[in-house]
C-alpha cells in the first residue's frame, strides 16, 4: 500500500499547534479529544500509513504537561449502549481505555459520569471504579442548557458539578462515542477555575473532517459515511468565511453549537475575543501530514463502500432503518462508484457464483444450511485469494487458510489441516457439544492449526506468516457467524459482507 501520510510530521506539527495554543491564551488548556483516542482504524484506513495509536504518541509528547479526564454519559451505561467495532459496551470500553492507556505509561486521573441522575448501572459502574481506587465525579445534566445564559454559567449550572482537581497546564478531556459529555466537562472546569483566579481556556482536537481539504474530498465524504448513524453532514464554515475570506470545512454539530458556546465562553472569561469559528477553535493538523492526495483519495473510496456495506448489513438485521442505507448510496454517487469499486467483493461474488452453478452445497441430511457460500482476501502482495464454505470449513475460513499458505509459498493443493482432524472437531461439536453446524468456522481453525503446528513444522511456518494479514481486506458474500467475526476480528483483518443470511436458521450459534 501506498503510503500516504507521515506521522513523524504529524506528531510535530499538532504537538506545537496544542503548545502554541496554549501560549495564545497564558491559561490551563481543556482540550476535548474527538474520536477514538486509541486504535483508530477509520483514520488508518483512510489515511494510508497513518498509525491507529499516533495520538497515543501524541500524547506521550505532552506528557509532562498533560493529564487525563475520561468521560462516559450515564445513559449510555444504563443502555448497554455498544461500542460496534469491538462489540463490548461503552462502560466496559471505558475499562478498557484506562487498561490501554496504562500500557503505554499513561494514566486516567479522573472519570467523569455524565448526565448523572442516579441511574442503577451508573450507579454501580462508579463502584466498580472507585473499588478499584479510581477517582469519580458525577454531572448532572446543566440547567438552562442551551438557551438560559445567565443560569448556565452560574452555581445553578455549571456550578453545581463538583470541580475535578486537575493540576496541570493541559486537560485531555476523552471518552468513549458521541455524546460522552466531554465538552460540557471542560465547560464545568473552565468555569470552576474562573471562579478562583486560574485562566482556563478551551479548545478541540477533532482529526474528521479535514477542514484543510476541500469539502467533497473523498477522505471528507469518507467521514460523513462513517457517521452516517449521527445523520451528521460536513459544511463550508460560515463563520470562518465570514470573518477570513477562507473556506475551511467542519460539520454541522459544531457550526449549530458555536454560537452557544461562544457566548458560554465569553460570560466565563470576561472577554469577547476568543474564537472566531468552530475551525479556530480546533487544534487540527492532520491534513498538513498527507504526503501522497491520491493514495488517501483512493483509500477513501473503498472506506465509503465498506461504510455502505456495513449500514447495508445493519438495516439487514433491523439495526438502522432505509434512510440511513439511502444516506451511504447517496455517498457512492457522489464519487461515482459502486460495491464493485471493492475488488475482494468482485471475486467473492465470483467463487460463490462459480460454487452455486457447480451444484456444490453444505447441506446435510438434518441441516437448514444450503446457502453457497464466498469469500475472498487480499494479500499485501496484492494477490486475492478465495474461499468458499464446505461441510469441513467456512467460506471465512478456507479464505484464510488458502491465504497464508499463499505467503508461506504452500503448494495449494497440500491441507494444513487434516480431514481426519477437522471431522473429529466436527463429530464433538455436533454430538458433544449439541451444534447445529460441523464445519470449523475462523476461531476454530486457528486453534486447531496452532494445536497441528506443534507436530508439523510446514503448519508452523503458516502460522509465522498470520500477522501480515493484519490490515487485509476481506469480502464474504453473506454475514459472519461470530466465530469467523471474532477471529477476523483478532486477525485485524478489514471485513465487509453482503446483506445476506448464511443460514435458513433465525438462530446462528
Amino acid at each position: 500500500m501506498t503510503q500516504g501520510f507521515d506521522n513523524e510530521l504529524y506528531v510535530t506539527e499538532q504537538a506545537a499547534c496544542i503548545r502554541n495554543r496554549m501560549k495564545q491564551f497564558d491559561c490551563r488548556l481543556y482540550l476535548e479529544f474527538g474520536g477514538k483516542l486509541l486504535n483508530d482504524f477509520h483514520a488508518a484506513r483512510v489515511l494510508p500509513g497513518y498509525d491507529p495509536n499516533v495520538k497515543i504518541r501524541l500524547l506521550k509528547e505532552l506528557k509532562d504537561d498533560a493529564e487525563i479526564i475520561l468521560c462516559i454519559h450515564a445513559g449510555d451505561i444504563e443502555h448497554r449502549k455498544i461500542r460496534a467495532d469491538y462489540g463490548i459496551t461503552y462502560d466496559a470500553d471505558a475499562m478498557k481505555l484506562i487498561d490501554d492507556l496504562g500500557e503505554w505509561n499513561l494514566s486516567v486521573g479522573f472519570v467523569v459520569i455524565t448526565r448523572w441522575e442516579n441511574q442503577p448501572a451508573a450507579k454501580a459502574f462508579k463502584t466498580k471504579l472507585e473499588n478499584r481506587g479510581i477517582r469519580v465525579y458525577c454531572h448532572t445534566p446543566t440547567k438552562g442548557y442551551p438557551t438560559d445564559i445567565d443560569r448556565i454559567v452560574s452555581d445553578e449550572g455549571y456550578g453545581a458539578n463538583p470541580r475535578i482537581e486537575t493540576t496541570k497546564p493541559l486537560v485531555v478531556v476523552t471518552g468513549p462515542g458521541p455524546g460522552s459529555g466531554k465538552m460540557a466537562t471542560c465547560l464545568s472546569q473552565i468555569y470552576h477555575d474562573h471562579k478562583i483566579g486560574i485562566n482556563a481556556m478551551y479548545a478541540k482536537f477533532e482529526t474528521f473532517p479535514i477542514w484543510s481539504l476541500p469539502l467533497k474530498h473523498p477522505v471528507n465524504l469518507a467521514y460523513e459515511a462513517a457517521t452516517l448513524d449521527l445523520k451528521d453532514f460536513n459544511l463550508i464554515d460560515p463563520f470562518h468565511l465570514e470573518a477570513t475570506g477562507e473556506t475551511a470545512v467542519n460539520y454541522n454539530r459544531d457550526v449549530d453549537s458555536f454560537p452557544i458556546l461562544k457566548a458560554i465562553l465569553e460570560r466565563i472569561t470576561g472577554s469577547s475575543n476568543i474564537y472566531r469559528s468552530p475551525t479556530d477553535m480546533g487544534v487540527n493538523r492532520a491534513g498538513f501530514a498527507i504526503i501522497d492526495d491520491e493514495a488517501t483519495r483512493e483509500a477513501s473510496k473503498q472506506e465509503v463502500v465498506r461504510r455502505y456495506l456495513r449500514v447495508s448489513c445493519e438495516f439487514m438485521m433491523g439495526m438502522t432503518d432505509e434512510s440511513t442505507v439511502n444516506r451511504a448510496d447517496r455517498l457512492l454517487k457522489e464519487l461515482s462508484i459502486g460495491v464493485e469499486y471493492r475488488p475482494v467483493l468482485v471475486a467473492a461474488r465470483k467463487v460463490a457464483e462459480e460454487s452455486s452453478a457447480q451444484g456444490e452445497t453444505t447441506a446435510e441430511k438434518d441441516s437448514f444450511d444450503t446457502v453457497n457460500c464466498g469469500a475472498a482476501l487480499e494479500l499485501p502482495t496484492g494477490e486475492i485469494v478465495t474461499g468458499k464454505n464446505s461441510r469441513l470449513l467456512h467460506a471465512a475460513t478456507a479464505a484464510v487458510l488458502n491465504g497464508i499458505k499463499t505467503l508461506a509459498g504452500v503448494p495449494d493443493n497440500i491441507q494444513l489441516l487434516s480431514p481426519l482432524v477437522i471431522e473429529a472437531l466436527g463429530n464433538f461439536k455436533r454430538k458433544t457439544m449439541k451444534g447445529k453446524s460441523a464445519s470449523l468456522d475462523v476461531d476454530e481453525a486457528m486453534i486447531a492449526l496452532a494445536i497441528s503446528s506443534a507436530l508439523t513444522p510446514m503448519v508452523q511456518t503458516c502460522l509465522d506468516h498470520l500477522h501480515e494479514l493484519k490490515g487485509c481486506q476481506m469480502h464474504l458474500t453473506h454475514f459472519p457467524t461470530p466465530g469467523d467475526e471474532a477471529g477476523l476480528r483478532r486477525l485485524g483483518v478489514n471485513l465487509t459482507s453482503d446483506p445476506v443470511f448464511a443460514s435458513h436458521r433465525l438462530f446462528v450459534e
